[in-house]
């Protein structure tokens, strides 16, 4: 039964997908048959895995980085596995047989596809991982926002409306690279208030699967085991806050201040409000750009200089990080209304 999930999810997503490619992909079944380009011409062919398409923020990387790609006279294929590591490894094997130049990967957990790391070296295709980080995997490449700095930016912020009190930290998923990285930057801003007897860290817990309903669960676990005596909350994603402010408005509780992240039109339009304290915006355009440079750079066998390394566990991986932005109620129009990201009407509504 669960193969057969599996199997149903490969077709159904890969009937969705938007592929610039031409002509029927050659059919296989196992990461080491034989590799069939699927292009006619010799225009880099590059294969986009991505995690899913269930958040929002997603789908604007994937229309940036396929035009991106088909802007330099690339060829790109796009696959979602939603969340599913099978599903997502047999998406890669697909690329893979289909005679991609790079694999492009979201990983979904960042352990289980060190995998696709493994199948692709096997076939002489590079890997760059694309906004999080693959673990314990000879990774060619990796493009991302310092990370770090983003949960450095979002305590900072919490802290300088609630320097003192209960705090909560309401993670992303643990299975994320990004989230822990999210968390060792806060918590490199709460160790010392917290030492001090500033700040009372009550309740602290990741988010499985990023899902804003888990994170309002773990919210009313916190508020409950407190007395609803929570002052302030970091919160991982402008997901898991969506599901943090709703928890605190069924119980009644108002004033606390709520982090966020990747700045989604929601989670903009509740800053503008002033039910969420701030959000963090990391231009996707720019990462989207980036790493399609980067790609049809491996797909030609043209060096890369990378700015950084970043260690996954195994090697240190050369990187580039971009730089994040903490938007605020009083910055909106001058970052992600400025950049186009957002429209101003949509944020603050029709006049």
């Amino acid at each position: 039964m669960k193969n057969t999930k599996i199997l149903l999810g490969i077709m159904l997503l890969a009937t969705t997908v938007l592929a610039t490619a031409c002509g029927p992909a050659p059919a296989a079944t196992t990461a080491d048959a034989t590799k069939v380009k699927l292009t006619p011409d010799d225009k880099p062919y590059v294969g986009f895995v991505l995690d899913t398409l269930k958040e929002e923020r997603w789908y604007k990387d994937k229309a940036l980085f396929e035009k991106a790609i088909q802007d330099q006279g690339g060829h790109v294929k796009t696959l979602a596995a939603n969340g599913l590591d099978d599903v997502q490894v047999k998406q890669a094997e697909l690329l893979i047989q289909e005679g991609v130049d790079v694999l492009v990967v979201v990983p979904h957990d960042a352990e289980k596809s060190a995998a696709i790391v493994e199948k692709a070296h096997a076939a002489g295709v590079k890997v760059l991982s694309y906004d999080r980080l693959i673990k314990n995997a000879d990774v060619d490449y990796y493009v991302s926002f310092d990370n770090e700095k983003v949960g450095v930016m979002q305590a900072q912020e919490i802290v300088k409306r609630q320097p003192t009190g209960n705090y909560a930290y309401i993670g992303g998923a643990e299975t994320d690279n990004n989230a822990v990285l999210f968390r060792q930057g806060a918590m490199s801003v709460l160790k010392p208030l917290i030492d001090k007897g500033n700040i009372r860290l009550v309740y602290d817990k990741y988010t499985e699967g990023w899902d804003p309903a888990t994170a309002e669960k773990n919210m009313a676990s916190a508020l409950q085991q407190n007395g609803n005596k929570i002052n302030a909350v970091v919160a991982a994603n402008d997901g898991t806050a969506g599901g943090v402010i709703n928890a605190l408005q069924a119980a009644g509780v108002s004033g606390v201040p709520v982090s966020g992240q990747d700045a989604e039109l929601a989670g903009v339009q509740r800053v503008a409000k002033g039910t969420q304290a701030m959000t963090i915006y990391k231009p996707i355009t720019a990462i989207a750009k980036q790493a399609a440079d980067m790609a049809l750079q491996i797909a030609k066998g043209t060096a890369i200089q990378t700015t950084s390394k970043v260690n996954n566990g195994k090697i240190d991986v050369p990187a580039i990080l971009l730089e994040p932005t903490a938007v605020t109620k009083d910055n909106i129009r001058d970052t992600v209304v400025k950049d186009d990201y957002l429209k101003e009407a949509d944020i603050y509504g029709a006049k």
